[in-house]
């Protein structure tokens, strides 16, 4: 079924009775016959479809929304501007490295058929006000399965996109691998994946957005290489067929495995995007990218428009905004006399924003992307691209929910070894694209549970270390609640480390920290006094650069005064931090630690 075209996938009506034959074959005045091809019928929901209606729009079904696989030339008409595609490598002669007999004449049949030179078009596109190399694939031809004028095109259209500084967009339908090439076929995988790093190390991006189906010699190579990576919802994609794992395994498999969204759940896809808002993300992608290019500085600011000059004023000024020239909180005394404990339960305290309130307080634009790549997305961390007065930022968030079943659904901000790891895919990226990383951090401490060790849970914080340590752009974070030890380390190992006056940062939790040392976790008050944990000890010690001082009653309600602040300082972090080189930026990272 996976090469099947839209022909195939709708089922004609035309043999099917009228309403008004039904029960009356022989009255002369029955209705007249259904004309050839105007019906088909969704092999989804079984309902009669209007052919044309569905063409017109998208390939969808009216009826149950399901996707029928689209035509090359009608995908790349609905993803570029009108005349915004230059097709590359037309006419490439097709070989038969088997002999395989019959293999030439069935090409060249297809050919003819859909019009199309082989399984795969590629060429410059323009995507609304962006240009990026393009290479879609289509089903119709051969299941889509990569022969070796698939993998060259694809791999010339990579090496063209090096050399032109653009970035690359592959839309895959395939059903992997093409039998009748043998060897020369599984060679494709190894020559795209080898343009594609290239491309890579050049500093540029790759978009990969998988369609129905995705299998096989094209998910384990090209396809799954993306910087992001996007799919089309319910599309099926996997290494090997369904029926091929039922019968290996012995087992009937679930509903939905090898899904999309299955994929998404299991940290493997950024975004699932409906077919007819796709060319708005991509879109969207390559505009926050748009900047990047080979040999660039560890950070540059260089917005749109902007000199470096123009845009380190709007960083430091905040251009567009309604702050003011307040004494910023970060430089106001802390006056208050609270106690440690006291402070630890105000870092505790329900109705105290959380990282998504800061999200949206202190960023535009957001996009969140999914998925550590290895097998999870931890709903404990938020994480993906924004804006901050026109620059691009990585943002990640440890994130609490605002009620108890929220915060049961994110462990109370507590991450797995999959939310490490999906940071460190983020901040890799963030590294490769030259955008600084501000981490907002709020956590009780990394997940306790048996299967966090059996996934490494302490690998997974000990390598977030180490990266960050040698990262190449600018890393800041700011602790807005609970600081807690290996955990909250994992993502504050920063250029600077910025604390609100009632948060706190500790080794363990003052309930742990008595129950390990004096065997008793009621004396959790003596142990808060004890261990130097609240932000004005913690400046006092060097261990963080600024503490914003809080209203008495803080609140969603009453943070802005303190988002003004926290954004003054960013701004300021951010112009100073363009102007250092990378050598510089390391430098005094690691001596910032080494004092210790």
């Amino acid at each position: 079924m996976t090469g099947l075209n839209l022909a195939h996938r709708f089922k004609k009506t035309t043999d099917l009775p009228n309403r008004a034959d039904e029960g009356n074959a022989g009255d002369k005045n029955q209705a007249p016959a259904v004309p050839d091809g105007l019906l088909s019928r969704c092999n989804k929901c079984r309902k009669s479809i209007y052919t044309a209606q569905v063409k017109e729009a998208g390939y969808i079904c009216p009826h149950c929304g399901g996707y029928f696989r689209m035509p090359v030339r009608k995908r790349i008409a609905l993803l570029t501007e009108p005349d915004g595609f230059e097709e590359w490598d037309i006419g490439m002669a097709v070989e038969n490295p088997l002999n395989y007999k019959g293999y030439p004449e069935k090409v060249q049949m297809l050919r003819e058929k859909y019009d199309l030179d082989e399984a795969v078009l590629t060429g410059l596109a323009q995507i609304g006000s962006q240009k990026a190399a393009l290479a879609v694939m289509d089903g119709r031809f051969l299941m889509g399965s990569m022969g070796h004028i698939v993998g060259e095109k694809i791999t010339r259209a990579v090496e063209r996109a090096t050399r032109m500084k653009l970035p690359v967009i592959i839309l895959s339908c395939s059903g992997g691998a093409r039998m009748q090439e043998g060897m020369t076929s599984l060679m494709q995988m190894a020559k795209t994946s080898a343009a594609l790093k290239r491309h890579s190390d050049a500093g540029l991006l790759y978009i990969s957005v998988l369609t129905d189906p995705t299998m096989g010699g094209v998910t384990a190579s090209f396809a799954m290489l993306g910087d992001v990576i996007l799919a089309e919802p319910k599309a099926l994609i996997g290494f090997a067929g369904p029926r091929v794992i039922e019968q290996t395994i012995g087992q009937k498999l679930p509903k939905g495995f090898q899904k999309a969204e299955f994929l998404l759940e299991h940290g493997f896809l950024d975004g699932i995007v409906p077919r007819m808002e796709m060319k708005n993300e991509l879109e969207r992608l390559l505009k926050l990218h748009e900047n990047l290019a080979e040999g660039q500085r560890a950070f540059h600011v260089k917005p749109i428009q902007k000199s470096k000059r123009e845009q380190k004023e709007a960083l430091l000024a905040g251009e567009g905004s309604p702050e003011t020239e307040e004494t910023p909180a970060a430089q106001k005394k802390i006056t208050s006399t609270l106690t440690p404990w006291e402070r630890v339960q105000i870092s505790r305290k329900k109705d105290r924003p959380v990282g998504r309130d800061y999200l949206n307080k202190l960023f535009t634009g957001f996009m969140e992307l999914h998925g550590d790549r290895c097998g999870g997305d931890d709903p404990a961390l938020t994480g993906g691209i924004a804006l901050f007065r026109g620059c691009p930022v990585t943002v990640l968030v440890q994130k609490k929910g605002k009620s108890t079943t929220e915060n049961v659904d994110c462990r109370f901000g507590m991450m797995s070894p999959e939310g490490y790891r999906k940071a460190l895919r983020l901040m890799k990226e963030a590294e490769k694209f030259h955008r600084p990383v501000i981490c907002l951090v709020d956590t009780p401490g990394a997940f306790c549970g048996m299967e966090a060790e059996e996934r490494g849970q302490g690998e997974a914080i000990a390598r977030n270390l180490f990266e960050l340590s040698g990262l190449k752009v600018p890393v800041l974070s700011l602790n807005i609640g609970e600081g807690g030890s290996g955990g909250a380390l994992a993502l504050a190992l920063a250029d600077e480390v910025w604390m609100l006056e009632n948060s706190v940062y500790s080794v363990l939790s003052p309930e742990g920290y008595a129950a390990i040392l004096w065997k008793d976790a009621s004396l959790a008050e003596e142990a808060a006094n004890l261990m130097k944990m609240t932000a004005p000890q913690l400046k006092a010690a060097g261990v963080v650069e600024r503490v914003f001082a809080e209203p008495k009653q803080y609140t969603t309600d009453t943070m802005e005064t303190v988002c003004r602040q926290i954004r003054q300082e960013i701004g300021r972090f951010l112009a100073e931090k363009s102007d250092m080189t990378e050598k510089e930026l390391l430098e005094q990272r690691y001596e910032r630690y080494r004092k210790f």
